[in-house]
């Protein structure tokens, strides 16, 4: 078949669809887009539920069946082998090349590996795709006992799929508590607690030394660096992602971590752009990490980028930072900045939590100008869009205390805590 794209995206993911979709309201300028994986774009955070039996794959598909159709994107599904700048073609595995005028690499992550004995058996996987998804409801027939290593978002979501079917697992994570590289102490605490009043083995302090295999080629136990033998039947491996440019060795296109771009999402050869989770930017907006593997960063990437192939260039401005998260039974949100473990001549914290219930709520604010920073909350939820206004409007701790009810977000019926976290930290600040 013989291929034309004056716009190519690699990758349909959030980053890949956001961009297709917004240049296609602009303009009507061939778009096509390359996946090797599923025909459809789908929620990756969602796939979780599908295997909890909340939900059918169908629903993960935020579009029509005919969406391709509709908005006049073709779809080749196909592995990416090369990309050849100098003659403006890729080269996929089946279909051969495919010419562009513009490239955008959308290729996302993929999960961490490093070289354990054992990893490439059989039933040891990572979570990120689609196949997956369907490699665990392959494995999880007759398994006895789990044990997933990693102590990141990843992790936990295997934990809970996992504990649904009853399942036994065995949760190693590396560090003293979970997660605690982002979290500060009293929050990784209480989701300790969480993971294991659910009946999860979380073994804090614990690495990896060996997946052990059977006599056909499955794992049948994991041994850590303590030398302790955990008897399993599948592992599943979430020490983190990392970009998918493998494709990308010798094509001219330059990268470190991630494919290197500017505030323009360009890379440095003339026509060629990356977003999501692949792209590593060379001089990252303010207090934002050079890659950053969340859904809402690549959906904004997405919609800048669209914008500069239609006649606007924009700069990549992603605003303030937020992320939401739930822990089992526990919500978790956080925006802005607030450090694990922060310099105490540069961030405060003003901190509630209930005595006997999982909420709690932690302020950051500089300790000299009293500007606030950020916030987390635990088992509360909390409008974005007020504590966006108020970082952009660079509040004061004390007025941002005095309208925490404005930024309350419980459903109907939920108790309120206010009263109580505004005179907690009144007294603190007095």
């Amino acid at each position: 078949m013989n291929y034309k794209a004056q716009i190519l995206i690699i990758g349909n993911g959030i980053s890949g669809v956001t961009t297709a979709r917004q240049i296609r309201k602009k303009s009507s300028v061939p778009i096509t887009i390359v996946s090797e994986e599923h025909s459809h774009f789908f929620s990756r955070t969602a796939l979780m539920y599908v295997y909890m039996g909340h939900m059918p794959f169908s629903h993960t598909e935020p579009y029509e069946k005919n969406f391709w159709k509709k908005n006049n994107i073709q779809l080749i599904q196909d592995r990416v082998e090369s990309i050849a700048v100098e003659q403006q073609q890729i080269l996929l595995k089946e279909k051969g090349r495919v010419p562009y005028t513009k490239l955008v690499i959308a290729s996302g992550s993929k999960p961490n590996f490093f070289g354990w004995p054992g990893e490439d058996l059989q039933a040891v996987q990572g979570f990120y795709h689609k196949a997956d998804l369907e490699s665990l409801e392959k494995w999880s027939e007759g398994l006895r006992e789990a044990v997933i290593v990693g102590g990141g978002l990843i992790g936990i979501e295997l934990a809970e799929m996992l504990h649904s079917r009853n399942i036994p697992v065995h949760f190693l994570v590396r560090e003293s508590s979970f997660w605690n590289t982002v979290l500060p102490a009293a929050e990784s605490a209480m989701i300790n607690e969480e993971i294991r009043r659910n009946g999860i083995d979380l073994q804090l302090n614990t690495e990896l030394k060996a997946i052990l295999s059977d006599t056909t080629g499955r794992v049948r136990a994991v041994e850590t660096t303590e030398h302790h033998n955990i008897p399993c039947q599948w592992v599943g491996l979430s020490v983190g992602v990392h970009p998918n440019i493998d494709f990308l060795k010798n094509s001219g296109i330059a990268f470190n971590r991630g494919i290197l771009v500017n505030r323009f999402l360009e890379t440095n050869i003339p026509n060629v752009y990356a977003v999501g989770d692949c792209a590593e930017h060379k001089t990252p907006p303010v207090k934002r990490r050079p890659v950053e593997s969340v859904w809402y960063t690549g959906q904004l990437m997405g919609a800048c980028l669209a914008k500069t192939l239609t006649g606007n260039p924009t700069v990549y401005a992603p605003g303030h930072w937020f992320n939401s998260a739930k822990f089992f039974n526990i919500e978790y949100q956080t925006y802005g900045w607030v450090s694990a473990q922060p310099e105490a001549s540069r961030e405060a914290h003003l901190l509630w939590q209930h005595p006997t219930q999982n909420n709690l709520l932690r302020l950051a604010y500089d300790p000299q100008s009293r500007e606030f920073l950020g916030v987390n909350a635990l088992g509360l939820r909390l409008r974005h869009e007020s504590f966006d206004r108020w970082l952009t409007e660079k509040r004061k701790i004390q007025e941002v205390i005095d309208h925490l009810e404005e930024a309350n977000f419980d459903p109907e019926f939920h108790h309120r805590y206010e009263p109580l976290i505004k005179k907690a930290f009144k007294k603190a600040l007095s």
